[in-house]
């Protein structure tokens, strides 16, 4: 269980989580230019889709799958050698427009593209080089212990390595954004990030909120605290999407699936399930049954929520009041704060010493306090006290008594009659004469 107490009353965004040099970062965002493959002069250095553009307006050559060309300077400085030694013709494929219509008409463009044995070895080696490239620079961020940044959530400080930062991330904000080890220019990553959530954008659908409370509530509602796959803008940031030439990280998992379920035994017979252990309120105590946790807090603590679903029967807690009164206290107390009297701590020490010195376990607002909306929310998301709470005991006992009302069954004191007059007999004896 998180351990930090929240500066204000609503600081908790999201559900908390029960426990269970050579090192500098390189840059992904300095696009690098190239020169004309086709144009004498080395001067103008284009950027990519400027040169793309020029290519197919001034060259008549189109590129095929470009997306695809890991390092593409390189490959412009290796097919403007090769086009100086030889021509065109000899490396791409010619496409000739409106080839039915007037001479004047016709053009005739130039594809290259992998289908030339040439251009895929050329293509594999710099997916290779960039692979080996992207593998050296995750290397030095494991090893980097210069780093230092706070987390864009609740803003604690993390040092040493990232991993850190991004498991904490994680954990404490369900904030999910891949597995560290499967991360590479993370100080950009983080930066791109960053500057998504000061630009009032939400992560994952990329909406823009009007101040960053909206946002932080939009995010923690639609478990938005995530990044979308479809943009593809976040692709470059991940090892898998440099593995294989022309597969994205989707295409590569989905591979890995369907070799899993091949492997799969379907004998589900030595399968065993783990029961959720239930945390108590005020600590860290955890038990396997209700019975056992409700014991637990009665005794150590002076807290007994038979009593206080007895004591709020005019208000009839049914299992949703429950659920928003235990959100309710887990708040609270996460925020160092006496559920009872409302007085602020410094620590979540202090505020258990003074409940049990003050008598306060028992004390619980009125119902207009805790009865309302944002107490759905669980405070710790796999919080097993919820899923255990019960209806009211009146609710109980009226199931009770519906439960004891008699079935009364078909008299079948005389066998041998029924088996005479059943209607099942004469319709058994029907069947057999008929066939």
């Amino acid at each position: 269980r998180s351990g930090g107490c929240g500066t204000g009353r609503d600081s908790i965004l999201e559900p908390l989580s029960f426990p269970e040099d050579p090192g500098s970062s390189a840059s992904l965002s300095s696009t690098k230019a190239a020169p004309c493959a086709l144009c004498p002069d080395l001067q103008p250095l284009w950027e990519k889709d400027p040169l793309l553009k020029h290519l197919l307006l001034e060259h008549k050559l189109v590129i095929a799958d470009v997306r695809l060309v890991a390092d593409f300077p390189r490959y412009m400085m290796y097919w403007r050698r090769r086009f100086a030694e030889q021509p065109l013709t000899d490396f791409c494929s010619v496409i000739q427009t409106n080839s039915e219509g007037p001479v004047e008409k016709q053009e005739q463009y130039f594809l290259l593209c992998d289908a030339l044995p040439e251009d895929r070895i050329l293509r594999e080696q710099l997916q290779q080089r960039r692979l080996e490239e992207v593998l050296e620079q995750q290397q030095r961020e494991r090893e980097d212990i210069t780093f230092q940044r706070a987390c864009m959530f609740c803003n604690e400080e993390f040092k040493g390595n990232r991993s850190l930062l991004l498991n904490h991330m994680a954990k404490e904000h369900a904030c999910n954004v891949g597995l560290p080890d499967n991360i590479v220019y993370c100080d950009e990553f983080l930066d791109t990030l960053e500057k998504k959530l000061d630009s009032l954008q939400c992560l994952y659908c990329e909406k823009v909120f009007r101040d960053k409370t909206t946002l932080k509530d939009h995010m923690r509602k639609k478990q938005h605290r995530k990044i979308s796959s479809k943009n593809k803008e976040y692709d470059r940031f991940y090892v898998i999407n440099y593995l294989e030439l022309g597969k994205t990280w989707e295409e590569v998992q989905s591979e890995d699936d369907r070799e899993l379920a091949e492997d799969q035994d379907d004998d589900w017979s030595d399968w065993q399930a783990h029961p959720l252990r239930v945390v108590c309120l005020f600590c860290e105590h955890q038990s396997d049954t209700m019975e056992q946790i409700y014991a637990h807090m009665e005794e150590t603590h002076g807290f007994d929520l038979h009593k206080i679903k007895a004591d709020f029967s005019e208000y009839n807690l049914k299992f949703y009041q429950q659920v928003k009164l235990v959100n309710y206290i887990r708040r609270e107390l996460h925020q160092c704060r006496c559920y009872g009297c409302q007085e602020k701590f410094v620590s979540r020490e202090e505020v258990l010493r003074h409940i049990v010195d003050t008598t306060h376990a028992m004390k619980i607002p009125e119902p207009s306090t805790w009865d309302q909306p944002q107490y759905y929310f669980p405070t710790y998301e796999n919080d097993a006290l919820l899923c255990a709470l019960s209806d009211s005991d009146s609710e109980m006992e009226e199931a009770e008594r519906c439960r004891g009302v008699p079935v009364i069954a078909e008299d079948v004191s005389d066998l041998q009659e029924l088996r005479h007059n059943s209607a099942l007999n004469h319709l058994l004896k029907a069947g057999t004469s008929a066939r």
